[in-house]
């Protein structure tokens, strides 16, 4: 069974940059894909930018220039750069890894909070 460690949220200024961390421990499928996703106050559970194992990357057009997701494969670890942050981006963020070989299994990590404010 696959589990995911998030890291890296915090507070952060404006304009200021945070990476977020997803490290999967177990071993799993070669066809996957990883989505880190946030959910703020009162608002829905947004796509924010997924990865695939065939190192394709999709972001939501808000963060799009700004945000980047990587894979970090010695690591078992994707990444989430973000930059030029804006007070719109204050959530939870959570990684999310769906395994499509064999079958479909579907883990989330535990969440790690970003706070953009002066």
């Amino acid at each position: 069974q696959v589990q995911l460690v998030e890291s890296g949220g915090g507070l952060v200024q404006p304009g200021g940059s945070l990476r977020l961390s997803c490290v999967a421990s177990g071993s799993f499928s070669s066809l996957w894909v990883v989505g880190w996703y946030r959910q703020a106050p009162e608002r829905r559970l947004e796509l924010v930018g997924t990865i695939s194992s065939s190192n394709t990357t999709r972001y939501l057009s808000s963060v799009k220039g700004r945000f980047t997701v990587a894979a970090d494969s010695a690591k078992n670890e994707v990444y989430l750069q973000m930059t030029s942050l804006k007070p719109e981006g204050t959530a939870v963020y959570y990684c999310n890894v769906v395994e499509l070989d064999p079958e479909r299994v579907e883990i989330w990590g535990q969440g790690t909070q970003v706070t953009v404010s002066s």
